[in-house]
């Protein structure tokens, strides 16, 4: 053995275990379970006006079928709340079963008691302590959700944001900390302000009735540090299931990245138990983005599988090739469309691993340790692509179809190691 060679195994990194609850939300026969065992789970929001019902329900079966397992609406008026039923049941006529969250803000306690079909056809209820209302009225308008709450049997996610932040709350700690010999800093004051917040006005709930583990906490903020911080302390705090989620992300590259950084840290920490990626769509750009990238994260820490995983090479100038750019795109694309479909005919197939490679140098290894791989040639290469299958060469392609051809042989794999017999996997394929 090498003198630099350690006796012992490099211990193998994984996310830490959570410690939350379990939290239940519903919508007929569909449990979504949060906390404790259950997967982290995606959760995204529509941006259309509530009151559009159509369009409201046409863009949740998007973000549905492009993998959010709960999907947050605005009810932020009475016609928007008028509208919620109606959403419902065109979810329900699609076969949408997708649990709705409503997002409540100032006037929830009157919406939920005055649109009981409202409050009946949501799944769960998000509360803003910092704007539930103010003085006398507060715990009042507080706990009038909470009675809707328990009246339909539905969880509700306390959900603090720092750009609504309880004002008495902070200006409470902000006078303590001046009376404090070593007075904090005023971000730390803030951090104080948020959990409290949160872990006292989810107390209250519990107080009024509620299950502790159909409360679900929130402190959102905008900087990834930040957020680090204030969640590391709610988690040492409570055991309440927790959504992470950075506001305010931002657009295109910025909002992916921070949001990633922050929430893998957090994550393989073994904190959040549902997360989402808020991300300012670009023109044009599908909502869904954000439940894509949200997927993504969790697949790439090993927490999840939601679609079969393309391994590709960013290229050199080995590759001036566009070929295995373009096969890698197409076999990433088409996968990700058929998910909808393939995720009762061919169960697990989300776990697949393929690989599109450009040269030889690294092509037929990485190749070999995906399920199905191909080595296409670099400059100078024969021009020829061979096909690795379950780690050993299965044949080479040659000339001008090869993409067309590897594509076939990929659906003819998946068909053959994931359709287990099942008739209409086999006639699909």
């Amino acid at each position: 053995m090498p003198e630099t060679a350690s006796a012992q195994p490099i211990a193998i990194v994984q996310p830490a275990a959570r410690r939350s609850r379990q939290a239940r939300v519903c919508w007929g026969a569909r449990v979504v379970t949060v906390g404790g065992d259950a997967p982290v789970r995606v959760q995204s929001m529509t941006n259309t006006d509530t009151v559009d019902a159509i369009g409201t329900a046409i863009q949740v079966k998007e973000l549905a079928q492009a993998g959010s397992e709960m999907v947050r609406l605005t009810v932020n008026t009475p016609e928007a709340a008028a509208e919620v039923p109606h959403i419902r049941e065109q979810l329900d006529r699609m076969g949408i079963d997708v649990p709705l969250i409503g997002d409540f803000h100032y006037n929830g306690h009157r919406l939920l008691t005055e649109f009981p079909g409202c409050a009946q056809a949501l799944s769960k209820y998000r509360i803003n302590p910092g704007n539930v209302g103010k003085g006398d009225k507060k715990d009042k308008q507080f706990g009038q959700m909470i009675e809707a709450a328990l009246k339909w049997d539905k969880p509700v996610r306390i959900g603090v944001n720092w750009g609504s932040l309880d004002q008495d709350l902070l200006a409470g700690l902000m006078d303590a900390n001046n009376r404090r010999a070593q007075p904090w800093e005023a971000r730390q004051v803030m951090y104080e302000a948020l959990v409290t917040s949160a872990i006292e006005s989810a107390d209250l709930a519990v107080r009024l009735g509620m299950a502790p583990g159909q409360v679900i906490l929130s402190c959102k903020v905008s900087g990834v540090q930040d957020l680090i911080a204030v969640y590391r302390e709610l988690a040492r705090r409570c055991r309440y299931p927790l959504h992470l989620g950075l506001t305010e992300a931002g657009m295109g590259a910025k909002g992916t990245v921070a949001s990633a950084a922050a929430l893998s840290i957090l994550l393989q920490e073994g904190i959040g138990d549902t997360i989402r990626v808020s991300l300012t769509p670009q023109p044009g750009e599908a909502r869904t983005q954000e439940v894509l990238v949200a997927s993504e994260i969790l697949q790439a820490m090993g927490l999840r599988a939601f679609v079969p995983s393309v391994s590709a090479c960013p290229g050199c100038g080995r590759t001036t090739s566009t070929t295995f750019q373009e096969l890698a795109k197409d076999i990433d694309d088409y996968l990700r469309a058929q998910m909808p479909v393939w995720r009762d005919l061919y169960p697990g197939v989300e776990r697949l691993k393929v690989a599109v490679m450009g040269c030889i140098v690294n092509g037929p290894g990485e190749s070999k340790h995906a399920d199905i791989g191909i080595s296409l040639p670099g400059n100078g290469e024969s021009p020829a692509a061979p096909v690795f299958i379950d780690g050993e060469k299965a044949m080479t392609l040659r000339g001008d179809h090869i993409a067309q051809d590897f594509q076939r042989i990929v659906e003819d794999y998946i068909a053959a190691r994931f359709g287990n017999g099942n008739p209409a996997a086999a006639k699909a394929a």
